[in-house]
C-alpha cells in the first residue's frame, strides 16, 4: 500500500519525529547523582539526604542507596575515585587508610561537642585538611554528619568519675587496634566482642560495661542489663559526607554554590535531630531507674590525649594540630 502525504503533513511529521528524539536528550541534561551509604533507610541522616536532595533536585536526578545495598561499608571512596559513585557518607576511618593525617580526628577526645567538631571543619586546620583531601584522593567533603557520641555504660554498680576509677573495667570494644586503644585510653581493660554479642556478655558477667551512642544502647536494649550510664563523651560520632571531584568540578561556581548550601542546611537540621534524639533518650534511660550522670570529663580527655600522644598512632599527625584543635 502506498502512502500519500501532503507537504503540510510530511512537515508536521517531521516535527512530531523531532520533538520525539528531543525527549531522552533534555532528560540526559540532568546529570545522576547516585548516593551510597551503609545506614538504613529509616535512619535520620536518610532524612537529611531527602532533605539535600529536594533542594538540588532542578538540577540532578539523584538515586539513594541505602543499607550497603550499592557499595559495601569502606568501598565508597574507591568507588567515588573509579568514578563508580557520586556521593557518599563516608567514615574518617576510611579516609585515614589513604591519608594518615585523617586519624586524628578518630582518637577520643579531640571534639568536645558538635560545635567543636564544626569550629575545626570551618577552621583553616580543616579547611587545609578538606583541599589536600581533594588533591590527593580527588573526592570534596561537604562537611561532617553527626550521628551521636558514644557514652560507657556499666553493670556494676561503680562511681566512675576520673579514669582511675575505670581500672580493672571488662570494657568491650570493637575489634582492631584503634577500637582496643580507645578502650585503653578511657583507663579499662578492653575486650573485643562482635556487637551482637554484647547483650549477652554483659548478662552474663563476660564484660562489665560497653560504649556506644545512647541511640543504639536503646535499639539493642543494653539498659536491660546495665546499672549505669557514664556520659564520658570519649568520641563524637561523625562520617564525612562527599561527593567525588569529577562531579564537583562538573558543576558552574552557581551550582557549586547552592550544593554545598544544601548539603549544609540537611547536615545541621540532621545534627538538631540526633541532639534531641540523645536527650530524650537520657530522660528516659534514668525513668527505667539507670543512674546517668557526667564524670570528671576533662580529667579523662587529659588522661586520653597523653596516652594518645605517646603511641605509634599520634606518628602521622600533623605536628601541633592536636594544641591547635583543644584552642579551637
Amino acid at each position: 500500500m502506498k502512502l500519500n502525504l501532503t507537504r503540510r503533513q510530511t512537515l508536521v511529521a517531521g516535527g512530531l519525529l523531532a520533538a520525539s528524539t528531543a525527549l531522552p536528550a533534555l532528560a540526559a541534561d540532568k546529570p545522576k547523582l547516585r548516593f551510597s551509604a551503609v545506614f538504613s533507610d529509616q535512619d535520620i541522616r536518610a532524612e537529611m539526604m531527602k532533605k539535600f536532595s529536594d533542594a538540588i533536585k532542578d538540577d540532578f536526578d539523584y538515586e539513594g542507596y541505602y543499607g550497603g545495598t550499592l557499595f559495601k561499608q569502606g568501598t565508597e571512596l574507591v568507588a567515588l575515585q573509579r568514578g563508580n559513585l557520586e556521593m557518599s557518607n563516608i567514615a574518617p576511618q576510611d579516609f585515614s587508610k589513604q591519608m594518615p593525617e585523617w586519624s586524628i580526628v578518630t582518637a577520643a577526645y579531640v571534639f568536645r561537642d558538635t560545635d567543636h567538631l564544626k569550629k575545626f571543619f570551618a577552621s583553616e586546620m580543616g579547611q587545609d585538611l578538606k583541599k589536600k583531601t581533594e588533591e590527593q584522593l580527588h573526592v570534596r567533603v561537604l562537611g561532617p554528619t553527626y550521628f551521636g557520641v558514644r557514652q560507657v555504660g556499666l553493670k556494676p554498680d561503680k562511681k566512675i568519675d576520673k579514669p582511675a576509677d575505670m581500672a580493672g573495667i571488662k570494657l568491650r570494644m570493637p575489634g582492631g587496634e584503634a577500637w582496643q586503644f580507645l578502650g585503653k585510653s578511657l583507663g579499662a581493660n578492653p575486650v573485643a566482642m562482635a556487637y551482637a554479642e554484647v547483650y549477652t556478655g554483659l548478662q552474663t558477667g563476660a564484660i562489665d560495661g560497653q560504649d556506644n551512642p545512647l541511640p543504639n544502647v536503646q535499639n539493642m536494649k543494653f539498659y536491660e542489663v546495665m546499672s549505669q550510664i557514664v556520659l564520658t563523651s570519649h568520641l563524637v560520632g561523625f562520617d564525612l559526607l562527599t561527593v567525588s571531584s569529577k562531579t564537583w568540578n562538573a558543576m558552574s561556581p552557581e551550582l557549586q554554590k547552592k550544593f554545598q548550601k544544601a548539603a549544609d542546611d540537611a547536615i545541621d537540621w540532621s545534627t538538631g535531630q540526633h541532639l534531641a534524639r540523645e536527650k530524650e533518650l537520657a530522660s528516659s534511660f534514668e525513668k527505667k531507674g539507670l543512674k546517668i550522670y557526667k564524670p570528671d570529663v576533662d580529667a579523662f580527655r587529659e588522661y586520653a590525649q597523653k596516652m594518645y600522644l605517646a603511641s605509634d598512632l599520634a606518628k602521622s599527625w600533623p605536628a601541633g594540630m592536636l594544641d591547635k584543635i583543644n584552642a579551637l
